[in-house]
């Protein structure tokens, strides 16, 4: 998510002037400019390759990244090519005419060294540091330099609570003048696993406020966005979104247009690629959110299992505690669960096939993955009794009866229609056309099944993109197969990502088999 360009009081007309043109990548929430290497004002001026520019025009400013490129077709000797981000950002139209000169260095840039020294930052310092990431004053390799640093010597529990309160208060801070507020999140890591599709319009029949602003998928083969994006418009206009939370007490969108803590989004394209999702930093990210959205009460959940993020009881009890502790601090009301995470839950991986699973359970339709119903129904059980009205203990009995009396299908229905309806039939979900069972190579029972390699399957198949492709799971742990019984089906929209897919599973299938005493424990805390 992008912030909003700062205001420019004038533009000063010594400044070298150039003609915006409009370059069509996707550099991913990094501001790029490109600069022809025979400009004058690149030659003049002593721009630097990869160094930051601030351009301004019609008083507006942003800062990118300078790219050099020798192609005219790109751009001219007398042009300065935006990105798609960076153009978006300036909101001027091609050929305006604007000035770019040399940024000034980031003021926090001293705090950072000493945290790449090891040193303990003050809260000042990451007020500091997440600021002029928010301005995108941060190149990629400071940003890599204090994930890294961050990292490495792993923030004590003060830093975390500086860093998430520094985070949460650059950007929009919704203020919903109601409580309780109530949200859930997953820390990720399990496949399908779309309960909040759920919780939310069971928690929002009961009366009280749900605004769901999630996120869409970066290494998984589907996010809450993208699945709710086969059923709705996730992108409405933000006031729109606040008339339809108004009426509706929820709603199932996007975050990433609301500029809620807009350095987490900075921060999480740098952390991704490099597979660093450290506790700290795990906790900025999703309480920074919470804070923001103008959350009150948020139900946390923590699954564990072999293939998850948290592969222990120890482990999770670890960040159970620092999420608490940050939460206390900020004020945040919160109910961790350590859940189930030893396999997907639900049967579709992938955006239609995780829709399908959401509305067979809304409508009661017998063939609903029964530990999907299970899960949501405990998780929105325990958001209930957020409310004061509802005595602890009571919430599940509530959430059920919402549910199997069609309440919650109703409010999801109204939520679907008041975001923008798309047609959808979970007896006949638009799946992709091409397809290939992965069978059972031996008699024996389901004793593990690994998360990362399904996902992985179902991503080399084209979800999250491709809408209707994925991986619909057969077997579950504990199931008994036979030789030559498939254990699930792959769904591909080309042959290429269908042959992808196959060479994956061929290496590994995901499925271990073995005997029924094999089966590992279940980690759970419902």
């Amino acid at each position: 998510m992008s912030q909003a360009p700062a205001p420019e009081s004038t533009d000063d007309d010594t400044t070298p002037r150039l003609r915006v043109r409009r370059v069509a990548i996707d550099t991913y929430r990094e501001n790029v400019a490109y600069l022809h290497r025979d400009c004058e004002v690149y030659r003049a001026e002593g721009f630097q390759v990869l160094s930051k520019v601030e351009i301004r025009a019609n008083g507006r400013r942003i800062l990118a990244s300078l790219n050099v490129v020798d192609d005219p077709c790109i751009v001219g000797c007398n042009e300065l090519g935006l990105s798609e981000d960076a153009f978006a950002q300036l909101g001027v139209e091609a050929g305006h005419p604007i000035f770019i000169s040399q940024a000034e260095p980031p003021s926090s840039i001293p705090a950072l060294h000493r945290k790449i020294a090891g040193e303990r930052l003050q809260r000042e310092d990451f007020r500091a540091i997440v600021r002029d990431i928010a301005e995108h004053r941060y190149s990629k390799i400071e940003l890599t330099a204090f994930v890294v640093a961050c990292n490495q010597g792993e923030l004590d529990r003060e830093e975390v609570y500086y860093l998430t309160d520094a985070m949460a208060a650059v950007g929009r801070r919704l203020d919903w003048r109601e409580h309780p507020v109530v949200d859930k999140h997953c820390i990720g890591g399990i496949p399908g696993n779309r309960t909040s599709m759920l919780v939310v319009p069971i928690v929002a029949a009961h009366g009280m406020l749900c605004p769901k602003t999630s996120s869409r998928a970066i290494t998984s083969p589907a996010g809450t966005a993208d699945t709710m994006e086969v059923l709705a418009n996730v992108e409405p206009p933000f006031d729109r979104l606040w008339e339809i939370v108004r009426e509706h007490r929820a709603c199932l969108a996007w975050g990433g247009s609301s500029d809620l803590s807009p350095a987490d989004d900075v921060l999480i394209a740098v952390e991704r690629p490099l597979s660093i999702d450290s506790p700290g930093q795990m906790v900025a990210s999703i309480l920074s959110k919470k804070i923001a959205a103008g959350s009150t009460h948020l139900l946390l959940d923590i699954p564990v299992g072999p293939t998850a993020k948290v592969r222990s009881m120890p482990e999770a009890q670890r960040l159970r505690k620092l999420f608490e502790f940050v939460a206390s601090r900020l004020g945040l009301t919160l109910d961790v669960v350590i859940t189930d995470g030893r396999q997907p839950i639900g049967s579709g991986i992938g955006p239609v096939l995780e829709a399908r699973d959401v509305m067979r359970v809304l409508m009661g339709d017998p063939r609903a993955p029964a530990d999907l119903r299970q899960k949501a129904l405990r998780l929105a059980g325990r958001m209930l009794e957020f409310d004061p009205d509802v005595r602890g203990g009571d919430g599940f009995a509530i959430a059920r009866d919402i549910l199997d009396s069609g309440r919650a299908l109703a409010k999801m229905r109204a939520i679907i229609e008041a975001q923008g309806s798309k047609p959808f039939d979970p007896d006949a979900p638009a799946l992709a056309p091409l397809s290939f069972d992965v069978m059972a190579p031996r008699d024996g029972v389901v004793t593990g099944v690994d998360n990362l390699q399904l996902a992985r399957i179902a991503r080399l198949a084209g979800a999250p993109k491709v809408q209707g492709s994925g991986v619909d799971l057969l077997h579950k742990l504990g199931d008994a197969v036979k030789q030559g019984e498939p254990l699930y089906r792959v769904y591909a929209a080309y042959p290429s990502d269908l042959e992808f897919a196959r060479q994956a599973s061929v290496r590994a299938t995901g499925f271990d088999l073995g005997q029924a005493t094999d089966v590992p424990k279940v980690f759970v805390e419902f």
